[in-house]
């Protein structure tokens, strides 16, 4: 054999025994080495996340496992081949998860940089509903609060921009709210006096025609107020407050103040003829033929009393727009 042959021929069986046969491949070429992917979950303020799942999967997967991370947030995985892309995955409670994708070189150790797990965002819906009847409940409580000067109740307005309905059983609470408070009675009485000292009705004088008249007084308010308040507001679902108007132009408002005697709301809100105002002042006239003197009964009276009625509806109402509105104190404060 030539001596050059024996030299080439000795090169190549040192060649072949270098290689490991760990690293041969079935078709005895050299395998590519298998490498190591390290790293450390952290999260946004560097801390480590101990217990996290962290998944390796290759593209088809068919290399797919998972590790859990040390109290330190270090991970380790070997024998991860190399020129394959991977996806790491880490899942940790209370984080969002974390992705990546990486691939490594034949031998590389290679170390996984950049992980921070931020804080999952929780999102939460929230149904907001409108409740008419709580909305109503609300505002009938802070308007049972309203009075002039601080002591004469003036429940009967509403000061809110967007009132609710309110419902019968609503409507009757405010009635008798109104009817049975202190000042109310109080009012009664200085009334009767009134009339006491004018002689009106005819009960004639003395302690026995006063208490008449306060009865009759009483009795008038009562019937006005729940006839005209309660009863027909509920059965014709109309709202016995007076809205405060407060914004627009003088003539606008006292407008508005003058019609409400006549124009009311529905309980949907539309614009509607005031039955039960201008129906609880003519019943209120017409009972009082129950208990009035023969002399202060009739047609003619009924109606006379229930122009009366309706002309004082009417100045109550520009004084609650141009004057009490002013002296009322609500939510607190006053005007």
């Amino acid at each position: 054999m030539p001596s050059f042959t024996r030299i080439r021929l000795a090169i190549l069986i040192a060649m072949t025994l270098s290689v490991p046969m760990c690293l041969l491949g079935e078709d005895g070429q050299p395998a590519l080495t298998s490498g190591v992917v390290v790293g450390t979950a952290l999260d946004v303020n560097g801390d480590a996340v101990p217990n996290a799942t962290v998944e390796l999967k290759d593209s088809d997967g068919g290399d797919r496992r998972t590790v859990t991370t040390r109290d330190s947030g270090a991970f380790e995985f070997r024998e991860v081949r190399p020129g394959v892309s991977y996806e790491l995955t880490i899942v940790a409670p209370d984080f969002a998860d974390w992705n990546s994708t990486i691939s490594i070189e034949p031998g590389q150790f290679k170390i996984v940089t950049g992980i921070q797990l931020r804080i999952r965002t929780e999102v939460t819906q929230v149904n907001v509903t409108y409740d008419p009847v709580q909305v109503a409940t609300e505002q009938l409580k802070a308007q049972e609060h309203q009075r002039v000067l601080g002591f004469i109740p003036n429940f009967y307005v509403s000061y809110e921009k967007n009132p609710a309905p309110l419902t019968t059983k609503m409507k009757f609470q405010l009635a008798l709210k109104v009817s049975t408070d202190p000042v109310t009675i109080a009012g009664v009485f200085g009334m009767a006096g009134i009339r006491q000292a004018a002689d009106s009705p005819d009960y004639g004088q003395g302690w026995s025609a006063y208490a008449k008249r306060f009865g009759a007084t009483a009795a008038d308010g009562f019937s006005d107020i729940m006839i005209g308040g309660a009863i027909l507001p509920s059965l014709l679902h109309q709202d016995p407050r007076y809205f405060y108007q407060g914004t627009g132009t003088t003539s606008s408002r006292m407008r508005h103040a003058m019609l409400s005697p006549f124009v009311t709301r529905s309980d949907s809100g539309k614009s509607m003829p005031n039955y039960s105002s201008l129906g609880g002042d003519l019943a209120a006239a017409g009972i009082s033929n129950l208990y009035f003197p023969r002399s202060n009964r009739g047609v003619g009276l009924v109606f006379g009393n229930f122009a009366i009625g309706t002309a004082e509806r009417i100045g109550a109402s520009l004084a609650q727009e141009f004057i009490i509105g002013k002296f009322t104190k609500r939510g607190g404060h006053m005007e």
